[in-house]
């Protein structure tokens, strides 16, 4: 789109030309038809490339890609907290109005996961400490009763899910691959939650899930692992041994563990670069 901006002339396959935004009609393009006894120039159209113009319409991504696209760089450590994320800029990455930037926005603050902040703009939300210990708490309130009612309600799918879910866990560390360790560790938690068929809690897992991928990026301590590698192994056991005192027990267990591996007294730095996160590979 930019380079078309750049040229003096854009040809647009209609049988004209367009230069400083004034139409000029080529001798070529017109052609002697016969009116009342003389002949007057009509011009002509080439048939316009709907196809073509549809491809480019769905270049530009809906608000719920661009959505899910920030939510997954957040969750990858790609956008750490504090990241302001300029509507002009986002807009600029993704091909987009800023009136769709806003929306996604909107979305991401309603769900705590970006701070709006008066006459500054929008931030990555940075949870305090007291914020951080809150996440967890909430956590430990509800997954206990979701990995019950995932024990209860779990077909031989489900378990096999989780069984490759959890390979694909081991795989990723045998491969030091950082961000895929962390996504792919809250999104077990998220498969629990959809094993138990409560949609509201589920919904409010995925919140908390993203709230608490932003307080391991902010405090977590280096070469101390945030998930004991055993542990998701260990509640698949349980669930699949239809065992729900003991998920629920070694589900309050992990979390403690995931809660104990933080450094609360880390912060945050760097200026992150939009195209380097959203650009393509």
């Amino acid at each position: 789109m930019s380079g078309g901006a750049k040229s003096s002339y854009i040809d647009i396959n209609i049988g004209c030309k367009v230069k400083s935004n004034r139409i000029q009609k080529t001798k070529s393009d017109m052609v002697d038809r016969p009116a009342k006894g003389r002949a007057h120039r009509v011009p002509t159209t080439a048939p316009l490339d709907l196809g073509a113009a549809t491809a480019v319409r769905q270049k530009a991504p809906s608000v719920d890609a661009i959505h899910q696209r920030v939510v997954l760089a957040i969750v990858e450590h790609r956008l750490p907290p504090g990241t302001k994320l300029g509507e002009e800029k986002l807009a600029k990455v993704f091909g987009v109005s800023r009136t769709q930037i806003r929306q996604v926005i909107e979305r991401l603050a309603h769900d705590s996961i970006v701070t709006v902040q008066p006459n500054r703009g929008a931030f990555v939300s940075s949870p305090s400490v007291d914020e951080a210990r809150e996440v967890f708490a909430a956590r430990r309130l509800i997954e206990p009763d979701l990995v019950r009612h995932a024990t209860a309600k779990a077909t031989a799918a489900d378990i096999q899910r989780l069984r490759d879910h959890v390979a694909q866990e081991s795989a990723a560390r045998a491969a030091n691959e950082k961000r895929a360790i962390i996504r792919l560790s809250g999104e077990f938690h998220q498969i629990i939650a959809d094993i138990a068929g409560n949609r509201f809690l589920a919904r409010t897992m995925r919140e908390l899930e993203t709230l608490t991928c932003l307080v391991i990026i902010l405090y977590d301590a280096p070469n101390v692992p945030a998930c004991p590698y055993h542990e998701h192994s260990d509640l698949v056991d349980a669930i699949e041994a239809r065992k729900a005192d003991r998920a629920a027990a070694l589900m309050v267990e992990h979390l403690r563990h995931v809660e104990a591996s933080l450094d609360f007294e880390r912060g945050d730095d760097g200026e992150v670069d939009f195209e380097a996160v959203f650009g393509p590979a």
